[in-house]
């Protein structure tokens, strides 16, 4: 049976350069044997996290969708901007409104057992490195196993043809071992 990945880009920016490394990414996960679910974050906004308003009105109906997603899927593919030296309000907002528990669920569901694989993209001379730094302690604390293979692409808005294919095949090789990285690891766990 094949592994089930939930791929998304922690941007929401319409022509973000981390949503073009996601679609790469999602096809050579296709390639290693994957049934693989693209999503958008920005078809799931979400308020801030607040405490109170989880306490006064549960969880919002985009949270809900989104941990179905996550119970859904034994592995997660994510390429992260990297906002001021760490990763983006926006996924960092998901990844919080994710892990609240439902009553009678256990803590932290929709991540305990999971595996990710991590990538960025940036127009800095580091690729988003300092954020996927951040995003792998991040999952590690939630219980993720998270690959060791990570892609950091940089001068993202020089990198991508017009097609949306990324013009050097060394950067393309890395997208793919990312991918294949972390099936086969997902795979072997049967997680």
């Amino acid at each position: 049976m094949s592994v089930r990945i939930l791929a998304f880009a922690g941007s929401t920016r319409t022509d973000s350069w981390n949503k073009k490394v996601i679609r790469i990414g999602v096809d050579a996960a296709h390639q290693a044997g994957a049934l693989v679910t693209l999503i958008d974050l920005r078809d799931y906004a979400l308020p801030l996290y607040d405490g109170d308003l989880e306490a006064k009105e549960g969880l919002p109906e985009n949270a809900k969708k989104l941990k179905a997603l996550f119970l859904g899927h034994q592995g997660l593919l994510i390429s992260s901007p990297e906002y001021n030296s760490s990763i983006s309000g926006v996924l960092k907002n998901a990844i919080d409104w994710v892990s609240r528990s439902a009553p009678g669920e256990a803590a932290l569901a929709c991540y305990a057992g999971k595996v990710a694989g991590l990538m960025a993209a940036s127009p800095g001379a580091l690729g988003g490195l300092r954020a996927l730094v951040h995003l792998r302690a991040i999952l590690g604390n939630i219980k993720v196993l998270v690959v060791p293979e990570q892609f950091a692409l940089v001068r993202a808005h020089e990198a991508f043809n017009p097609d949306g294919s990324l013009k050097d095949p060394k950067h393309l090789a890395s997208v793919e071992g990312v991918a294949r990285a972390l099936v086969g690891v997902t795979s072997k766990l049967g997680a």
